[in-house]
């Protein structure tokens, strides 16, 4: 049954993609969504069995690398951690893959899609049931090509290309980090086994490690590295540019990739080694401060996206923001409650903006839709309830988990844990008036297309409407159902060893005694968000218009993402271009080439020609040569006889 969970997907990923064209079509569908189904199903009975009736397992599948003192196996993991994430990935997935059938249902490669979708599933499953860092590094790379196909899938677009290329650059960033954190915990711990590395964790404490002359703590060394891996995977404040961009590929794939499984790679990372971050406060303050920072930043340039699915995208880099400050606090169980409802309502507003394209004849900018939604009424619907949900508004699923994130942040008592309150409460803000921004101008006021998409609009077909439903269902009880488990009062018995926090970090204590205005904030601020999208965008139209000219500058600097891509461009891309360049013309051209293959044919070229010059075919020419070598022998003979 757990071997089955994990690759079932893989099996529909082959079957699809190499004999897509005997089955067709239907048949590759029919597989991958079946096949995951399964998958799907088989998780929930995992999730009952780990981490409800408390019966984790190991399950050891074969002997891996054994070189020296490294000994990896390859085993299966089962804890209340992964029971979690295999849950949301599997339903996610099952949804995306059965949307799918509908909005690709004229695309030419089908088969091609739904077998990229699979293994991408394949490969989250392998990075959250690994038992060893290089496992989770297997899965983790999995992704990273899995995401890499799909982003690019329409590979005939320049954009989408640029876009894969772009995602893979920067995760390469991350990755180098990640595999660098991996490297420091072997030289520490002589394992890449969780099991032999947190039962190590508290001796190793307090080890240093000399590094070009200075003493360094090396736990907090090896955390750091680790989350750099995480902030490229999960898209922190510094290696986000891929993200948004990332809406290249087609609309399932931007709910795969930033509702439950990429993105949260790196969330779920740092959580399972929770036993080994919890024994370096600088560490944990780094990730406090990124991801407040993060979902602040993001949160701001949400506000004046115009792309539908770029301003979801960029509500998902606020959201892991959220997680990352959650456990930055030692509030592991929060973040990764606010990861599992985030996963509901994210794909739901994808999937949702998805059938909104679909609607509009693909048409994604929101100031050419408007007066919609009496023409998508289901749509229009669903959307409003991941819209709630993420917004914060009581009582969906975003209410429950985000808010016990920023109680989380204020009950710390660090400096670190306000600033993350503080920022996290006004991105609370920011969030609800971009949700509610983007429902105005796409659903509601007068249609702003020409009329020959307007005569179009229609609502989506059933396959694609009932995986929205099924996630609105998700958005509106997740929070509910899971918050005694998660964060309240059955937390130690759900979570028992999946998550370690020490007694040195309280927090999931202390913000049951928090006061009531700390918890009543967020929703104050949401609702305040909400009010002033409806006076901008409802009742005063020509005031955002106004606001843009008169603060122009800051409107830029918003519009175009804080300028990172500028910055990136200026200090990165160009400096490589032009010593790429220069390599090329310079060192390969005129050295290489110049002085080896290239020089040497020139020089003979030369020296044929100077000596084809010889041959006139004139017969006083040949005497007079004859001539000269007879003298010459005649002479160097003289010579040498005395």
């Amino acid at each position: 049954m757990y071997i089955a969970a994990v690759f079932l997907p893989l099996l529909g990923s082959i079957v699809a993609g190499l004999f897509g064209r005997f089955i067709g079509d239907r048949g590759a569908q029919l597989v991958t969504c079946t096949l995951l189904g399964v998958s799907a199903a088989i998780s929930g009975l995992i999730f009952k069995s780990v981490a409800i009736d408390g019966n984790a397992v190991v399950i050891p599948l074969l002997n891996w690398i054994q070189s020296g003192t490294v000994n990896v196996s390859w085993a299966l993991k089962f804890d209340t951690l992964t029971a979690v994430m295999m849950i949301v990935v599997t339903w996610v997935s099952f949804m995306v893959h059965v949307y799918s059938v509908g909005y690709m249902s004229h695309d030419p490669s089908k088969p091609r899609f739904m077998s990229y979708l699979s293994l991408f599933t394949f490969a989250m499953l392998m990075l959250v049931t690994a038992d060893n860092l290089i496992q989770m590094f297997f899965g983790w790379e999995g992704v990273g090509v899995a995401s890499y196909l799909l982003i690019g899938f329409w590979f005939h677009k320049p954009s989408a290309n640029a876009a894969a290329i772009k995602a893979f650059v920067v995760n390469r960033v991350g990755d180098f980090g990640f595999a660098l954190g991996i490297f420091g915990v072997y030289y520490m711990f002589d394992s890449v086994g969780f099991d032999a590395i947190f039962a190590a964790a508290p001796e190793k404490a307090g080890a240093t490690v000399t590094f070009f002359g200075i003493e360094w703590h090396a736990v907090t060394i090896c955390c750091l590295l680790l989350f750099v891996g995480a902030m490229g995977k999960s898209a922190q404040l510094g290696l986000h540019t891929w993200l948004p961009d990332a809406m290249e590929g087609p609309t399932p794939v931007s709910a795969l990739i930033h509702a439950a499984t990429m993105v949260t790679a790196g969330v779920f990372m740092v959580a399972r080694m929770s036993p080994l971050f919890e024994f370096s406060d600088t560490a944990l303050a780094t990730v406090t401060i990124i991801g407040a920072l993060t979902a602040f930043f993001a949160a701001t340039v949400g506000c004046v996206q115009n792309d539908i699915k770029r301003i979801i995208a960029y509500s998902t880099c606020s959201q892991l923001g959220y997680m990352f400050f959650a456990i930055g606090v030692s509030a592991y169980q929060a973040a990764i409650f606010h990861l599992m409802t985030h996963a509901f309502f994210k794909a739901l507003l994808f999937l949702g903006a998805g059938s909104v394209i679909h609607a509009m004849s693909d048409e994604q900018d929101i100031r050419r839709m408007g007066g919609i939604w009496k023409h998508v009424k289901v749509t229009w619907a669903l959307m409003w309830i991941g819209s709630l949900a993420l917004a914060g508004i009581p009582f969906f699923a975003g209410y429950y988990s985000k808010d016990t994130i920023l109680e989380a942040a204020y009950a710390a008592h660090s400096n670190v844990g306000l600033l993350a309150y503080g920022l996290g409460v006004a991105a609370a803000f920011l969030t609800a008036f971009y949700s509610w921004r983007l429902l105005i101008l796409t659903f509601h006021g007068k249609p702003r297309a020409d009329e020959h998409t307007m005569a179009h609009v229609h609502e989506s077909p059933a396959v694609m409407v009932l995986p929205l439903v099924v996630l609105a269902t998700g958005a509106v009880l997740a929070g509910w159902l899971g918050y005694e488990m998660f964060v309240g009062h059955d937390r130690a018995e759900f979570w028992k060893s999946a998550i370690l926090v020490t007694a040195a970090h309280p927090t999931m204590e202390n913000l049951h005694h928090i006061p009531s205005w700390v918890a009543t904030l967020p929703t104050v601020v949401a609702v305040s968000g909400i009010a002033l999208a409806y006076i901008l965008y409802m009742f005063a139209p020509s005031v955002p218009g106004m606001l843009a000219k008169s603060f122009n500058g800051i409107y830029l600097f918003l519009l175009n993402k804080w300028y990172f891509d500028e910055l990136y461009d200026f200090l990165f891309v160009r400096p490589a271009f032009k010593l790429g360049r220069g390599l090329w013309k310079g060192g390969d051209g005129a050295l290489i080439d110049g002085v080896g293959p290239d020089g040497v044919a020139a020089a003979t070229k030369a020296i044929a020609g100077k000596v084809g010059r010889l041959q006139s075919g004139y017969l006083y020419h040949y005497a007079f040569a004859m001539l000269i070598g007879v003298a010459t022998f005649v002479t160097w003979y003289m010579f040498n006889a005395r």
